[in-house]
């Protein structure tokens, strides 16, 4: 496992859009991300700040059901 780069929270949206997750709202700075699956959708918040801290990113990691790898540096 390689360690997290450290994101924004723009930078964290073009990922998670680039997996199928569409902007539905914002409020303040929080960014709400859905992706609809056939059984359930699924909801990210994720913060619009400059750098996302460490825990927060594995908290959308994990929301987000995506893998680690896409998060890490290359």
């Amino acid at each position: 496992m390689g360690s997290l780069r450290i994101l924004s929270g723009q930078e964290v949206c073009a990922i998670l859009a680039g997996q199928g997750f569409v902007k539905v709202r914002q409020k303040g700075s929080h960014i709400v991300m859905q992706k609809s699956l056939p059984d359930s959708t699924i909801t990210v918040p994720v913060p619009d700040h400059k750098e996302i801290k460490t825990g927060t990113l594995l908290g959308i990691i994990r929301q987000s059901q995506l893998p680690r790898g896409l998060f890490e540096e290359r």
